[in-house]
């Protein structure tokens, strides 16, 4: 085993060296003063790029008034993430995941937990939850074209759950006769991942579908001469995603797409009785171009996840938790002189909960908005966008009105934007109704009375990009109102062997962030090109007129870093070597013992880093083949905790993927 280790560790630090050392040097001697103009260095940056996500309608990222991070394919496909949680760990900088108490992924974004944080698929809503999470297993990164992304209160567009950020994955649409990817990796723990895409273009018709298969065997983290550990065994597992997309442009105005999807994901936490979990989702929409100005969007979809025990003796699947939701939408577009331009829409959603989580039977609620947005152009250099929502959800009869207001001011390469953003979320079914047993522990009460949370975030950004090089220092303030969270466990007065937590509303919670990001770009003379970015966050958590303290808070400093060089040798062969790291602080928070009478305890996570190295080779057009070792220096945690990464060292990976179409 230890030479094994040691074969690895001495691969990557070869690697290392080469990303530290040669690259610089061969730079150092072939830099030219490229970039210019104004226009090369949006084509380095990707300002060019058009994003939708910060105002719903489309605008070059160097024009959006809405500070937006934009991931794009070619970065995807770099990291070689599987899927939403493998890529934003590697890329963005705030951003980690813990572990609740069945092992399930608990998302922090710069301070907001993940049932603050709206992720989207196209533009749409996800059904179902895992501990309060997104099931992230479901958002694979195989046929994604891009990913916004938007810190911060966006509930004034988007409604509640959006008060902490939006995430919107977009997927691509085929553009040729025809397109066939084929793609694998192999990993440590018998990780194994095998998908495929296809893609048909016929005239106005296109067709596109996606399959992908993954697998993890099960491994243990501690063994028995330790006894500090909250986690012992990693679950594997298997999975299943299925998508297909259909997309139609009967006149060069029109267009109607419709999509459907299947996934599912059996989990080993109990051998005789694995958890199992399915969606099943589709929808269509109907886009409508009048004229050179206005734009009609008509929209319904379709989401139901579910969750189920597989009895594996009887061979008996059962199912205890089914979540559907029917979202229908219309949105209006009218652009004005100058490109000034009115967005008005409405939504309706039907939100149905079946759960064995409640006593009482299935719940389901209503939930219906309207907002409008505009968007002012004074001149090319100052804009204005005002916007404001309605939401109505029938279940505690709850009105929220949210508001949002920015400005961009841009001369030259200089960016400023700044602006004041409304959020709010809504208490969900769990929240309200669950009464559940925790394994004997203790038992989960919702709370009928809960109310509301509300946030207030002022934010402000300033960018700046001149020749090679992209600059961004950005900073928001949170104010929450009522935030959700539990109760330190209680005691029923008539019986004090009955102990159980409770949701309940905070007074008041604070979060403060700054985000600075540098990044560059050298042009060779030899069709090479040299990147280099680093992102770090500051974020600060005050909890205010309470002792409860948040659940696995974010870590005060965070920094991801990369590096990589790319070189087309010639036709037939290419390179891309890179280097990546995240490094967080140490975190400190207040925990519970799980036996009666749960006295509390600080639990301190060490600070930690782990590096991963990446070799990218592009054979003739269409073959990549990729190894990467992750976790270079072999980091293992003394103890893991909650939010303690889940390794045991250096990870080896080696993947091939093959453009089918390209080739031949």
């Amino acid at each position: 085993m230890s030479i094994y280790i040691y074969n690895k560790v001495y691969k990557a630090l070869s690697l290392l060296m080469t990303a530290l050392f040669v690259m610089p040097v061969m730079a150092a001697e072939g830099v030219e003063n490229t970039a210019k103009t104004d226009g090369d260095i949006d084509r380095l940056f990707n300002l060019d790029d058009v994003v939708v996500t910060g105002t719903r309608t489309p605008k070059s990222l160097k024009d959006v008034p809405i500070l937006t991070h934009l991931i794009t394919e070619e970065e995807i496909r770099k990291s070689d993430a599987t899927d939403i949680k493998d890529l934003l760990q590697q890329v963005m900088p705030g951003v980690e995941f813990a572990n609740s108490m069945n092992q399930q992924p608990n998302m922090n974004f710069s301070g907001f937990s993940g049932k603050n944080v709206l992720i989207l698929l196209n533009g749409e809503r996800l059904a179902g939850e895992t501990m309060e999470n997104t099931d992230f297993a479901r958002l694979t990164m195989q046929n994604v074209q891009r990913i916004e992304i938007i810190k911060g209160a966006s509930s004034a567009l988007y409604g509640s759950n959006a008060a902490g950020g939006v995430i919107n994955i977009i997927t691509k649409e085929v553009q040729q006769p025809w397109t066939l990817n084929l793609n694998a990796r192999l990993a440590d723990h018998k990780e194994q991942r095998y998908g495929g895409t296809l893609g048909i273009r016929q005239g106005r018709v296109s067709n596109t579908i996606d399959v992908m298969h993954t697998s993890v065997d099960t491994y243990n983290l501690c063994y028995n001469t330790r006894d500090d550990c909250d986690f012992r065994t990693v679950y594997g597992g298997k999975t299943w995603n299925i998508t297909d997309r259909l997309v139609y442009n009967p006149t060069d105005n029109m267009k109607f797409s419709a999509h459907a999807g299947y996934y599912f994901k059996e989990r080993q936490y109990n051998v005789d009785a694995p958890d199992r979990y399915r969606d099943f989702s589709g929808g269509i929409k109907g886009e409508w171009r009048i004229g050179d100005r206005d734009n009609v969007e008509v929209s319904y979809n379709f989401d139901q996840y579910d969750k189920s025990d597989y009895l594996v003796q009887r061979d008996l699947d059962v199912r205890d938790y089914r979540n559907v939701q029917h979202t229908t939408r219309l949105l209006y577009t009218h652009r004005f002189a100058e490109a000034n331009m009115l967005t008005v829409g409405g939504d309706y959603m039907r939100d149905y909960l079946d759960t064995y989580q409640f006593t009482d039977g299935a719940r389901k609620q209503h939930s219906c908005d309207v907002f409008t947005q505009y968007d002012h152009n004074f001149n090319s250099h100052w804009e204005l966008v005002a916007a404001g929502r309605l939401d109505y959800l029938s279940d505690n009869n709850d009105c929220e009105f949210t508001s949002k207001l920015g400005v961009r001011y841009r001369y030259g390469n200089f960016t400023l934007r700044t602006g004041y953003a409304g959020g709010f979320r809504s208490p969900t079914l769990k929240e309200r109704y669950m009464r559940y047993d925790m394994s004997g522990i203790f038992w989960i009460h919702g709370n009928e009375d809960l109310k509301s949370e509300y946030s207030h975030t002022f934010n402000a950004s300033a960018e700046y990009s001149w020749q090679r090089y992209n600059v961004t220092l950005s900073a928001n303030h949170s104010i929450v109102r009522n935030k959700i969270s539990t109760s330190a466990p209680l005691t029923l007065s008539d019986d004090p062997t009955y102990h159980y937590v409770q949701y309940i509303n905070l007074e008041n919670l604070r979060v403060f962030g700054v985000e600075a990001t540098a990044q560059a770009r050298w042009l060779m003379t030899d069709a090479s090109l040299l990147g280099a970015r680093l992102a770090y966050v500051y974020t600060h958590e005050e909890v205010k007129g309470t002792e409860v303290t948040p659940y696995c808070p974010a870590r005060p400093h965070a920094l991801n870093v990369s590096v990589d060089w790319d070189k087309q040798w010639n036709k037939w062969y290419g390179v891309n070597i890179a280097l990546t790291g995240r490094v967080l602080s140490a975190v400190s928070y207040s925990g519970i013992e799980l036996d009666y009478p749960y006295t509390p305890y600080e639990v301190h996570n060490p600070a930690y880093s782990i590096w991963k190295v990446q070799l990218t080779n592009r054979i003739k057009e269409g073959l990549r083949v990729n190894i990467a070792v992750d976790n270079i220096f072999n980091y293992a945690p003394r103890t893991y905790y909650y939010n303690s990464p889940m390794t045991l060292g250096v990870n080896l990976m080696v993947g091939v993927s093959v453009d089918i179409d390209k080739i031949l």
